[in-house]
This record gives structure tokens, sequence and C-alpha cells, in this order.
């Protein structure tokens, strides 16, 4: 199930410390630092579905996604999932579980061909020891990250599945397709919309539903994974989100 391809030695270097050069988390480290750092470093490469790792598999370090996009989720024992998150270029998981030096506590499948960056846990543990603003920086993006599952808790308990779609459409669109000159806007969904219907905790019927409901009431315009919203404004003054 597991496809890498690891980039020869001599071009490793290189590669990763531009990469990390390009990262906010590593921007602000001197270059000897970021040398050093990228010799902890491989870029990976998964195919569509490939699973880079299961619950209970050991962690050694945290990814940062370049190209594509990476689903974390829950398996029952009956092979049910639950989407906890989909990961996009410029973010990273796995950091949580790497500083607690415990097994993954879900899996992680590529939706789409992808290219990541693992950064090994040894060497980040060496730059947190010898640069506390470093280390800030790894506090501030954790912090980050529960402040997105709080939020997300918030919005499963109190809002109805109307208003979680309306949400995420709204979230899927850029600044500039949130004012647009002439109100229209096309999204094209990321993922499956069952993927989707997942991460927002609804199941796919319910998603299906609402999306349709939105369409009978002039909101939205369905062509398959394309949305077409023909009022941004009407769209999210539809109804009133936290």
């Amino acid at each position: 199930m597991r496809t890498t391809t690891h980039a020869s030695p001599a071009a490793m270097p290189l590669s990763a410390t531009e990469v990390l050069t390009r990262t906010p988390l590593f921007s602000d480290l001197p270059a000897d630092d970021l040398q050093r750092l990228a010799q902890g470093c491989r870029v990976e490469h998964y195919d569509r579905g490939n699973i880079l790792f299961h619950k209970g598999d050991p962690c050694h370090g945290f990814h940062l996604v370049l190209d594509g996009q990476i689903k974390l989720a829950f398996v029952s024992a009956a092979g049910n999932q639950k989407v906890v998150e989909i990961i996009r270029p410029g973010q990273s998981f796995g950091e949580a579980v790497m500083f607690m030096q415990k097994p993954y506590v879900l899996m992680a499948q590529a939706l789409t061909d992808c290219q990541l960056l693992f950064i090994a846990k040894d060497v980040i543990f060496q730059e947190i020891r010898k640069d506390p603003d470093f280390c800030l920086r790894l506090i501030a993006g954790l912090s980050m990250r529960l402040h997105h599952l709080i939020k997300d808790l918030e919005i499963y308990s109190l809002c109805s599945g109307r208003e979680r779609i309306v949400g995420y459409l709204l979230g899927e669109m850029t600044d500039d397709e949130c004012s647009p000159p002439d109100g229209r806007v096309e999204i094209c969904l990321p993922t499956h919309k069952s993927t989707i219907a997942s991460r927002l905790n609804l199941t796919q019927e319910h998603f299906s539903r609402v999306l349709h409901e939105l369409a009978n009431d002039g909101l939205i315009e369905i062509e398959g994974r394309r949305i077409v919203v023909p009022d941004v404004t009407k769209l999210r003054s539809s109804l009133c989100l936290p």
C-alpha cells in the first residue's frame, strides 16, 4: 500500500533546505541551522490511496505537505472512518504525537498523489534545545491546531448540518472570491463528498440532501464536484454562523 521515493543523497540536503526556507516554522533559522536540519529530512512521494501510517505505528517525526492532500482519520474495528482533518500544501501533521513520543492515534492516507517533507524528531529535539524561539514557534503552531479543534467541536455541537456546509463552502473561497465583482464564485470540492461529509461530522446522505436543499433555494448550483455560488453575499446572509 505504501509507495515512497527518496531523493538522491547528493541532491536531498539542498532540496530540503529550499523547502525549509519557504516554511514559516523554519524560515527564520540561520543558514547553518537549516543545513543541519535538512540532514534529518527526506522528500516522500505517495500515490493516491497510499497509507502513510496506521493507528499504533511508531512516530519518528512529522510531515509537511508540499503538494497534494492527506486525510487524517479514525478507523473503527468495522472499518468505518471518521475524518478528523484534511491536510493541504503548507500544512503539517504529526507534531503532537512526536512530542508525546507515543504511537500514532489515527491513520493517514493520501487523497491525491502527494509530495511530503518528512522531518525526523531527533533533529527537531536538537533544535529545540539550542533555540528557545524555535520552540516557541512550535508551541504556537500546536496551539493554533488546538484552537481549530475546539472550533470544530463548537460547530459540531451548536450548528446544524446546513450551517456546517455553508460555512465549509465559504471557507473554501479565497479572500478575493469572498467579494467577487459579480457575486459569482465557482468552487471545486477538493475531494469526494463522502470525505467532506465525514470531516463535517455528517453522513454522506445528510451532506447530499443539504446540498440539494441549497440548490433548490437558488443558493448554489451543483455540477458533480463543482459547486457554483451565484451570489456569495446571499449565501452568507442565508444564515448566521458563529
